[in-house]
């Protein structure tokens, strides 16, 4: 069981509309109670990825490629350990970056996904993908807790992280309409379809 409220609070969550590059940024961070090259390991290790992510598959170095099972694939643009991974995530304009940082023994994960404004018709585009990365994050925290079930998708399918779900796409919509970057419509918009892709259970 998760505490949802705890877990929903952990999180910062921030959306950026560049009309210089015209992207859309969507920012989600965390602070971890680890050390950053556990942290590093969990994020890049391909025998451990699967235990809270997804299985990789891949030529796994910088200018290689990757490709998580039944999700995205990409090129591999930067790995430098421990501090920064950015690889890009379904299509070449499509940059996710992760960056670790180690205070003592703590260490905050703080993960960028930024696609072309074109793709993201705006800023309620982060409700397409924001809860997607909470929900990764909270896997993270229970394998570096030592909780994994072995079995993240299902986990992922749960009641509780279903429920944890509702309340990440609460947040993303506030984070939207704080950032400015939408219209009344266009979060109500995002909002409907982040609930269909993350609330709805399998029958």
């Amino acid at each position: 069981m998760i505490d949802l409220l705890q877990e929903l609070a952990a999180l910062h969550r921030a959306v950026v509309r560049d009309e210089g590059t015209q992207t859309v940024s969507v920012t989600v961070a965390r602070t971890y109670e680890a050390d950053t090259e556990d942290v590093w390991d969990a994020l890049t290790d391909p025998d451990r990825l699967p235990r809270w992510f997804y299985p990789v598959t891949g030529d796994l170095r910088v200018g290689g490629t990757f490709q998580l099972e039944g999700n995205a694939g990409g090129d591999i643009r930067a790995c430098e350990r421990p501090a920064r991974l950015e690889v890009t995530f379904g299509m070449p304009d499509s940059v996710v970056t992760v960056t670790l940082v180690q205070d003592a023994d703590r260490t905050t994960v703080e993960l960028v996904h930024t696609v072309p404004l074109a793709i993201a018709g705006s800023g309620a585009g982060a409700l397409f993908v924001g809860p997607g990365w909470d929900g990764a994050l909270v896997q993270l925290a229970r394998e570096l807790r030592g909780e994994s079930s072995g079995d993240p998708l299902a986990f992922a399918g749960s009641p509780a992280m279903v429920e944890y779900n509702r309340g990440s796409i609460d947040r993303w919509a506030e984070a939207v309409e704080r950032s400015g970057t939408a219209s009344a419509e266009e979060v109500a918009g995002g909002r409907a379809a982040a609930e269909a892709q993350y609330t709805t259970t399998p029958s």
